[in-house]
């Protein structure tokens, strides 16, 4: 039977962060949880600084503290290291999001005598309040998942709605943006995604896309990703001259999320970026190959997921075992652009 931490009244509780933006998103309707349950208590939230500006602004976490991996805390004396910064807080309890054997070993080191967390990865024993995953679980979206342990854990569980709060600079840097270089409407493309190619739609394909929606809708084209997606983005902007932004690696995540915000449409690879259009409400196309549409979809009612269901899929590999990459290559231009206008046309 798990032990339940809804009888303990923590004045300081460490949120250990998942490592991915999409993950990340994904989390929040239980972060607003923990906040519900715990409404007195000072929350900080321990991220990787590649997903921390999806909780600097959040409403439910007073603190976000940075896990420099690649720096001051990388290896294990980087790690001894920000478990004694972490000691230093005095936390009375760790709720671990992340599922690595690692994240509890942290909070072990750091001292919180209070741990809480999936048992996975061998970590059972380090965990004070651990969780057993249920296999009605493993069905679910992801959003439960996270949900159900905090659940399983006494806590009384609110909404499941996604949400995302992002900072007035950010907000105010989008909106000078847009009224600067864009007419509507605004759809913005998401060409990469971070697990593979077998998630990546052709470029190609998305610049048919831009082609068409330039010529035939009028549309403002944005090109996001990192700067491993800006040689898709140059071929994006070959198909459709003078309507293409490519901000591929030239925007901070917040400048980028509060972009997409805004845009009338996001045509997306199942990636970090789909989830914060979905957490924003963004009409999105996603387009899904190798990965499972069910557990990872985008968590939003304004959505066309666009897949081929075949035999194989989903395989969840990051690149195609058949290597005909038929999920991706059967999806063809015309019917992602009927899937995008029929999201603009519903906003008009």
């Amino acid at each position: 039977m798990t032990k339940t931490i809804s009888h303990l009244s923590p004045k300081k509780i460490l949120i250990r962060s998942t490592n991915w933006i999409g993950d990340a998103i994904m989390t929040t309707p239980a972060i607003r949880t923990i906040r519900e349950n715990f409404p007195a208590a000072e929350i900080t939230i321990l991220a990787y600084p590649w997903v921390a500006d999806i909780f600097t602004a959040c409403p439910h976490v007073d603190r976000v503290m940075f896990y420099e991996k690649k720096g001051r805390h990388k290896g294990l004396a980087g790690m001894w290291r920000l478990a004694r910064e972490l000691a230093a807080q005095r936390f009375d309890l760790a709720i671990l999001l992340q599922n690595a054997f690692s994240a509890a070993l942290l909070a072990l080191f750091a001292g919180i005598p209070v741990r809480a967390g999936y048992r996975r990865d061998g970590r059972g024993l380090l965990l004070t309040h651990g969780v057993n995953i249920k296999k009605s679980t493993r069905a679910l979206h992801q959003v439960y998942y996270y949900q159900e342990m905090l659940k399983d854990l006494g806590l009384v569980c609110g909404s499941h709605e996604l949400f995302l709060s992002l900072p007035d600079v950010a907000m105010t840097w989008a909106s000078e943006f847009l009224a600067a270089n864009a007419g509507r409407p605004v759809v913005g493309l998401n060409p990469g995604a971070a697990y593979g190619p077998a998630k990546r739609w052709p470029a190609e394909r998305y610049g048919g896309l831009a082609k068409r929606l330039a010529e035939e809708q009028g549309a403002t084209l944005l090109v996001f990703g990192t700067a491993a997606d800006t040689e898709a983005a140059r071929d994006i902007g070959a198909a459709a001259p003078g309507r293409v932004h490519d901000l591929t690696g030239k925007t901070s995540l917040a400048q980028a999320m509060a972009l997409i915000g805004l845009c009338d449409a996001f045509v997306t690879n199942d990636s970090g970026l789909m989830h914060v259009a979905a957490a924003q409400k963004t009409p999105l196309v996603a387009i899904f190959g190798s990965t499972d549409a069910v557990a990872t979809g985008p968590f939003s009612p304004k959505v066309e997921v666009v897949n081929k269901k075949l035999a194989c899929s989903p395989c969840l590999k990051t690149h195609c075992p058949q290597n005909d990459f038929a999920c991706m290559l059967d999806i063809e231009v015309d019917e992602v652009y009927a899937a995008t206008c029929k999201l603009l046309k519903s906003e008009d």
